[in-house]
């Protein structure tokens, strides 16, 4: 099982093969994900919705990025880990930004780190990479401009507005960006900007000429079912599964069906008489397995 790196994914466009990314923010995600065959598994800022229940990702910190990178990289074994620079964690300053990117890395285990935004952050993409930290851009729709772009709004429907997201990508090559996420935008507008680059392109809504794609796991597993954006698909049904599996659960709790006797521990020598002290007790039985873990 070789691992996915950066240098995989640049072959993989070359090849024409495409790359399958989802996002992931704990450990059991991560394995289950990286087993189903993930190239890439990004710790996205989109935990601050999707497992923080915030409406944007702007409150998310560097200490919380961190924390869910490191259980995500103990997860991954094959699939390569990028994670999410927050807001104002790179924006100040280049320094920070180096100083933010490198904790990912060392402290969250990551194999490199993703930014938004475009040609005004190329010192700070080349003052990354130059402290031998891989970065992956992000244009288009960026969730952490919300305000700026007025919502959560297609970007590059018109010709200046797409000539200068086309600058863009070429400013983060430059720089030295090893792939750019391309989200919410014109499917021509991808196809232009992913011919144009020698670096992949990974399209969120984006369409399908993008070297790859990339979902929320949340979203592709049918979690949250009120979240309905025209690019998101739905893989699954989770949430009515889930729904259905807890109501069992508590079905059976409350009708005292759960646990029965194939759920629960016994012992042959316990004579313990809880009222009485002073009653004789056997020894023990010796310590058998808990959970699937040896005691």
């Amino acid at each position: 099982m070789n691992k996915v790196t950066i240098h995989t994914l640049k072959k993989q466009k070359t090849a024409g093969q495409k790359i399958c990314m989802v996002t992931a923010y704990d450990a059991t995600f991560a394995r289950i994900l990286d087993d189903a065959g993930a190239d890439v598994l990004l710790v996205g800022d989109s935990l601050g919705m999707v497992v923080q229940g915030n409406d944007s990702t702007l409150p998310v910190t560097m200490d919380q990025m961190v924390y869910h990178s490191k259980a995500v990289s103990r997860g991954a074994k094959r699939a390569h880990v990028v994670g999410d620079l927050p807001f104002m964690s790179y924006q100040n300053s280049v320094e920070e930004a180096v100083r933010n990117a490198g904790r990912l890395v060392s402290e969250g285990g990551v194999g490199s780190v993703k930014l938004e935004g475009g040609a005004e952050f190329s010192q700070t993409i080349e003052r990354i990479v130059r402290a031998s930290i891989p970065v992956m851009g992000h244009l288009g729709l960026t969730p952490q401009s919300v305000h700026k772009m007025g919502g959560y709004v297609v970007q590059g429907r018109d010709e200046q507005t797409a000539r200068r997201l086309l600058e863009d990508a070429v400013a983060l090559e430059a720089a030295g960006c090893y792939a750019v996420v391309l989200e919410g935008v014109p499917l021509e507008l991808a196809k232009q900007i992913t011919a144009r680059l020698s670096i992949p392109t990974i399209g969120i809504g984006a369409g399908k000429h993008c070297d790859g794609q990339v979902l929320v796991c949340y979203d592709l597993l049918g979690l949250n079912p009120d979240f309905k954006p025209k690019f998101v698909k739905r893989y699954a049904d989770l949430f009515t599964g889930i729904t259905q599996a807890a109501q069992s659960f508590f079905t059976e709790v409350r009708a005292e069906t759960f646990p029965d006797t194939d759920h629960s521990f016994h012992s042959t020598s316990i004579r313990l008489v809880a009222s009485n002290p002073d009653v004789e007790t056997t020894e023990p039985e010796e310590k058998s397995a808990v959970y699937g873990v040896p005691v």
